[in-house]
């Protein structure tokens, strides 16, 4: 069963748990884009194949909210917004060690290996590097580690991981990119603010993390982002 934040006709808002697939993948696992149709298929009691629109992609270990278009229209519409920057989304991440800078704009050129499903910080020169933007702020540190919040201006896969690790903080439990920890990956899709496709009303969807792991160390913290 999904968890569903908002629905109307044109948009359905849900909760992606950390570890699914957006998207099927060469893995077979259950994806998200396929466990939103069988729900609307279920509840509407829909004959034949249901429409979805994937209209952006969270990374398999990272969990938080997502939009997906239930009409053609809605989805060209929000695939649009996405290009001209009336969607906006915002993660949690716990990192490794201090952040030196509370508050900074990280720029770079990300090329993704795709026979070790990894992404590098590359120059800007190298065939197929793509430009990628973030801002992030410090909301707190305790134990080593420091929760930041960060805004995603660009969305390339492994963006947020990539990025914050060049930068000498690589999140918590991200073995692949520097962390000394395995586990959960602490990084979570907490706020999606978009212009609705067809009231053209604006808004806004939070989502929280469950208080476990490393995420109860900044409990306080992050319910006052809610």
């Amino acid at each position: 069963m999904i968890d569903v934040v908002y629905e109307d006709n044109h948009i359905i808002v849900v909760i992606k748990p950390q570890n699914v697939p957006s998207q099927e993948d060469s893995s077979k696992d259950k994806d998200m884009l396929t466990m939103v149709k069988e729900y609307i298929k279920e509840k509407y009691n829909k004959p034949g194949n249901v429409y979805v629109g994937l209209v952006h992609r969270l990374d398999r270990p990272t969990g938080g909210v997502m939009v997906f278009a239930k009409t053609s229209k809605a989805a060209s519409r929000l695939s649009e917004g996405i290009k001209n920057n009336e969607v906006s989304k915002k993660y949690l991440a716990i990192v490794d060690g201090e952040v030196k800078l509370k508050r900074q704009r990280l720029v770079d050129y990300l090329k993704k290996n795709e026979s070790t499903n990894t992404v590098s910080v590359v120059g800007r020169a190298v065939t197929d590097a793509k430009y990628a933007e973030l801002s992030y702020e410090v909301v707190n540190s305790v134990n080593n580690t420091t929760l930041v919040k960060v805004d995603l201006v660009t969305g390339r896969s492994h963006q947020i991981r990539a990025q914050l690790s060049h930068n000498g903080n690589p999140i918590y439990n991200d073995f692949k990119y520097g962390s000394k920890t395995k586990g959960n990956l602490m990084l979570w899709a907490f706020e999606l603010d978009l212009v609705h496709p067809t009231t053209k009303q604006k808004m806004v969807f939070k989502v929280l993390p469950d208080m476990k792991g490393m995420w109860r160390y900044y409990e306080n913290d992050i319910n006052k982002l809610a």
